[in-house]
């Protein structure tokens, strides 16, 4: 008998691994929409040119090694991003904002006893709605971008 879960298997790699970098490092930062534009010219912050091609599908996370120029190494980091930082205060308020929040298929990402979600108005509006305490700030986010609602 065949299982079910051996007919579903990805057709491309879903994620570059990271690498141990050797030597100098210069961080690359991406947002969370730049971390899936992998086919591109890019121009690194000491102003070396890489040229990404990377197969279609590919997420680049932070500590990706791109690329490798004699001993330095150039690596994905996360860009910082207008995010809506969330606070709850009961685990039932949680629960209401991952369900909510979800339903707009947006990330959240927890983040030193806080929550992150990509900020917009949709997202500050259902917020207030929900009476949860939230910040608007400006921070690396590691999840994907809010168009994206793949597992």
């Amino acid at each position: 008998m065949t299982k079910l879960t051996q007919l579903r298997r990805p057709l491309l790699p879903a994620q570059v691994e990271a690498e141990a970098p050797a030597g100098p490092i210069v961080e690359i930062p991406m947002t969370a929409v730049d971390r899936r534009r992998v086919r591109r010219r890019l121009r690194t912050p000491d102003g070396a040119e890489l040229l990404l091609a990377f197969p279609t599908g590919t997420v680049l996370t932070p500590g990706t090694l791109l690329d490798t120029r004699g001993d330095v190494s150039y690596v994905v980091s996360a860009a910082p991003e207008d995010v809506a930082v969330i606070a709850p205060r009961t685990l039932g308020e949680m629960a209401r904002v991952a369900h909510t929040i979800g339903n707009l298929h947006r990330d959240l990402v927890e983040d030193a006893g806080t929550f992150l979600t990509l900020w917009d108005a949709p997202v500050e509006l259902l917020l207030t709605r929900l009476g949860v305490p939230f910040t608007r700030e400006f921070r690396p986010f590691h999840g994907r971008p809010s168009w994206e609602h793949e597992l």
